[in-house]
């Protein structure tokens, strides 16, 4: 699904790695790569049992500071999965897909066509 403004949504699901098997299917979840972290709501990760196990402190564009809990999770996009920290949002947070999910994913966002694709091979050191 496409936004007027040049952004993209895609659906998700989470899941929390020390009980794998029950999902979260969360749907049009704002594809945002100027976003480090992937926001997901405080009760669809507390319904998995997703623990929170630190504290983050974000600044917002107009300069505010805000601290949100963050906690680790399988994070499941178009039949790939990674696993990532991801940051307990609250009511009236946006639900995010951030960059470091995306680069775990090995996913680009091709600006065309607004998808996600792979990335291709990922860089490795030579030794």
């Amino acid at each position: 699904m496409s936004d007027d403004m040049g952004t993209f949504r895609v659906d998700v699901e989470i899941e929390d790695p020390a009980q794998p098997g029950k999902r979260r299917k969360l749907t049009s979840v704002l594809v945002d790569t100027g976003a480090e972290w992937s926001w997901v709501p405080a009760e669809a990760l507390e319904s998995l049992g997703i623990e929170r196990y630190t504290k983050w402190h974000f600044r917002q564009a107009d300069g505010t500071i805000l601290e949100r809990w963050a906690g680790g999770a399988f994070v499941h996009v178009a039949g790939k999965r990674t696993t990532d920290d991801v940051v307990f949002g609250e009511p009236g947070d946006l639900v995010l897909l951030g960059s470091r999910t995306l680069e775990g994913l090995n996913f680009r966002v091709e600006p065309v066509t607004r998808q996600l694709v792979d990335a291709g091979p990922a860089p490795a050191a030579v030794v």
